[in-house]
C-alpha cells in the first residue's frame, strides 16, 4: 500500500537518539496506529509494549530479535516482526524509510 486515505496524522514528531530516528504518528479509523520515518545510520535499541510489524521502505540494515544471538539483514522491500513486551537492535547502515505497525 503506497498510501494511506482517511486517517489523523499526529502534527508532533517523534524524536528518538537525538534525532537518529524520527517519525510521525498515523492513526486509522478503527483504532490502530502506524509510524512513518526515517533512521539515520547508527545502532539503536527500541522496547516494544505491543507486537510490531517493520516494514523497510528503503535503505539497509541488521536486525537482532529477542531470543536471537545472530544478526539478520533486512533492505528495502523486506519486512520483519517483533513480539510484544520485548527488546530489539537495529544496525542501520543507510539512510533507512520505514513503516511501523503497532498489532496489539
Amino acid at each position: 500500500m503506497s498510501e494511506f486515505t482517511n486517517v489523523t496524522v499526529v502534527r508532533e514528531a517523534n524524536v528518538y537518539f537525538n534525532g537518529g530516528v524520527v517519525s510521525r504518528t498515523v492513526v486509522f479509523p478503527d483504532g490502530t496506529k502506524k509510524t512513518l520515518g526515517f533512521m539515520q545510520p547508527g545502532e539503536y535499541e527500541f522496547s516494544t509494549g505491543a507486537p510490531e510489524i517493520m516494514e523497510i521502505l528503503s535503505g539497509e540494515l541488521d536486525v537482532k530479535l529477542p531470543g536471537s544471538d545472530g544478526w539478520r539483514r533486512i533492505v528495502g522491500g523486506e519486512s520483519f516482526e517483533i513480539a510484544g513486551d520485548s527488546k530489539f537492535t537495529m544496525k542501520v547502515l543507510s539512510l533507512t524509510d520505514y513503516c511501523c505497525s503497532f498489532l496489539g
